[in-house]
């Protein structure tokens, strides 16, 4: 009996999941999505619609991730901006981009449209649960698309809110949301769609890429890693302390470009420690429990994780924990090798191993021994020189010199990984541009018609041989 319900219950989820999909490529075969008035239009309604509920998701974001009201102003304040950003540039992106015409394909005029894509799945993940879902929206919505968006079912509240704010501004035609767990989205990936954009980790990545592959659908995929950061012998140590921690313990943590570990020249080590000790407290004070600037981990599954990182013997400050709370004091670890437990996968919490280098080449081969090409990496220096050899050295997906998190907060660069790390990049223009098929176009014209390539061909071979010396 309870087979068949779990059958009935499956069959019932594929079929509405079917007829969403097939409702919005109606919608988008209309051709109603297309017009910069529509698009600019539904950007319009989003923003007012954010600004009208943005206490309703300070409110959601700290009753699911006990996130700080500062910080959920930053997560508000960065989709805000993005949409000003995408309104304010979205009828010069929208034009046609006028290019040259080789010899061969006159005479005529070349010139590239982008088009949109169609029917889009955007899933979000938990720890930014409303910006990462909807900023990529904003994206499709620029590019002329649909949209399916389904919020981690780990901020239910958050979840309930966003809900509210879509269904307010569109038909389910044109944007709908689907709440619910892992089953929700493994019925709509049996669908196809043009595109699937995904955020989340490199695990669940490789589950959407193959779902996707099924049915040929490109995937934006925006994972993470293990995102070093780097402090030189010749780096402002005070300013460096000050901005690892704000981009470390934001989110108490659970940042994907958070910075994961330090490397810390080995001329510095005790002087920088000192820094980093003295500058985390300065920030949360002696009882960082009841400091309501600092948040908790999303489930006690990953507050389990995380807790058995900490190895005591290396603990520089804070190592304190709460089950019952969630709480992981941030923590700093000092004298960290590269084959500890925390260095062999992406932390995603309060704590920030240290390790030491003597030299770049010596720190090179460390960052080789990562699992992988991290999300980002972040420098601290004053040489231009020990700048360049870094970023020669390093692959990764972006990141800031004597500065962390921030190059994110930039429309105008491109967020993205590469290797585990993800695929393909998004943020301002790169946003519309994911979600849009340049599509190109050469016109010709009749009142001439050249004959050289027309048969028969008789002696144009020379003509040829000419062209190409």
């Amino acid at each position: 009996m309870g087979a068949a319900l779990e059958s009935d219950a499956v069959s019932a989820r594929q079929e509405w999941a079917t007829q969403a999909v097939a409702r919005q490529r109606a919608f988008f075969q209309s051709g109603a999505t297309r017009s910069y008035g529509f698009r600019v239009q539904a950007l319009k309604k989003l923003h007012k619609a954010i600004l009208d509920h943005q206490q309703d998701l300070v409110d959601a974001l700290y009753t699911d991730i006990g996130r700080p009201e500062f910080e959920a102003y930053i997560e508000i304040s960065t989709l805000v901006d993005e949409l000003k950003h995408t309104i304010k540039h979205l009828k010069a992106w929208m034009k046609p981009e006028k290019v040259a015409t080789s010899l061969w394909a006159q005479p005529g005029r070349s010139r590239i449209e982008s088009v949109p894509l169609g029917v889009n799945f955007i899933i979000g993940p938990y720890n930014y649960p409303f910006l990462l879902a909807v900023q990529p929206l904003v994206g499709a919505i620029a590019a002329g698309n649909t949209a399916i968006v389904k919020p981690s079912s780990l901020n239910p509240t958050v979840a309930d809110v966003m809900e509210t704010i879509l269904h307010k501004c569109f038909h389910e035609d044109h944007v709908h949301v689907f709440k619910g767990s892992s089953d929700v989205t493994n019925a709509l990936l049996e669908e196809k769609f043009d595109h699937v954009f995904f955020t989340g980790s490199p695990r669940v990545g490789r589950i959407i890429m193959a779902a996707a592959a099924k049915h040929l659908t490109p995937v934006t995929l925006e994972l993470g890693g293990k995102s070093p950061t780097i402090v030189h012998k010749d780096a402002n140590l005070t300013v460096a302390a000050r901005r690892i921690l704000a981009g470390k313990m934001l989110n108490a943590g659970q940042t994907c470009i958070a910075p994961d570990h330090i490397y810390v020249h080995a001329s510095i080590k005790e002087a920088f420690e000192k820094e980093m000790a003295d500058t985390l407290k300065a920030f949360y004070g002696n009882d960082v429990k009841s400091n309501r600037d600092f948040g908790r981990l999303i489930n006690d599954k990953h507050f389990k994780r995380v807790a058995g990182l900490i190895d005591k013997a290396k603990v520089l400050a804070g190592g304190e924990t709460d089950a019952a709370q969630r709480y992981i004091a941030p923590t700093l670890l000092k004298d960290v090798r590269m084959d500890d437990a925390i260095m062999q996968e992406e932390i995603f919490g309060p704590l920030l191993p240290m390790l030491t280098y003597r030299s770049l080449p010596e720190l090179f081969e460390m960052t080789r021994q990562l699992p992988d090409h991290p999300l980002a990496l972040y420098l601290f220096t004053e040489s231009e020189a020990v700048e360049r050899e870094v970023l020669d050295n390093v692959q990764f997906g972006g990141g800031c010199i004597n500065n962390t998190v921030m190059h994110v907060a930039n429309p105008h660069l491109p967020f993205g990984g590469v290797g585990e790390s993800g695929m393909g990049a998004y943020h301002g223009k790169n946003s519309f541009d994911v979600f849009s098929h340049k599509r190109s176009i050469l016109k010709a014209t009749t009142r001439l018609d050249i004959k050289l390539r027309y048969p028969p061909y008789n002696d144009r071979v020379k003509i040829m041989k000419r062209t190409i010396k």
